[in-house]
């Protein structure tokens, strides 16, 4: 099979998968507060919305792009807008907890890839103290503006530090 064959396959699952759709939907912009049920999936139903970090957009994202060099991990990584799309479209549909963590999510773009692994391994059971904990909340709010993320950090510390969670309570 060739690349042309398989990029054609994958295009026609894709196209089965959205029900149909093209990439050719009429645009629509994304404006706070304005994306609602009707508009999930938005691969679907708003295509043009989705754009990558680097301003790929869906039709760049092709096997042939892969295979000649032209798309880089940095090319496939979401923007906190398109995130905070799909957590208006959770809120109008009364997934608040849902929605909360797309806004987590959408925060944490913000923050390179290895710190936030770095970040999640803190939060394993035994691995840090409360101080470790707060400061990376600190870190998180102050360096990223990343607010809901950091509260979640104190939380777990709060939770941890009450449940015997912390480094050297094992």
């Amino acid at each position: 099979m060739n690349e042309q064959s398989i990029e054609s396959l994958v295009r026609g699952i894709l196209k089965d998968m959205n029900n149909g759709a093209s990439s050719s939907a009429p645009e629509s912009p994304i404006s706070s507060g304005a994306a609602t049920v009707a508009d999930y999936p938005i691969a679907k139903n708003h295509p043009d919305w989705i754009k990558t970090k680097t301003g790929k957009t869906l039709d760049d994202i092709t096997l042939e792009n892969v295979l000649n060099g032209s798309l880089t991990p940095d090319d496939l990584k979401i923007t906190p807008r398109i995130l905070k799309a799909q957590g208006e479209i959770a809120t109008s549909a009364g997934r608040k907890t849902i929605a909360n963590n797309f806004d987590r999510a959408s925060e944490l773009t913000a923050v390179p890839d290895a710190r936030v692994l770095e970040m999640y391994n803190a939060l394993r059971p035994y691995r840090s103290s409360k101080q470790e904990l707060l400061d990376i909340a600190s870190e998180l709010e102050t360096k990223y503006d990343a607010k809901i993320s950091a509260a979640y950090i104190r939380e777990a510390a709060a939770h941890y530090e009450k449940r015997k969670k912390l480094k050297g309570d094992n």
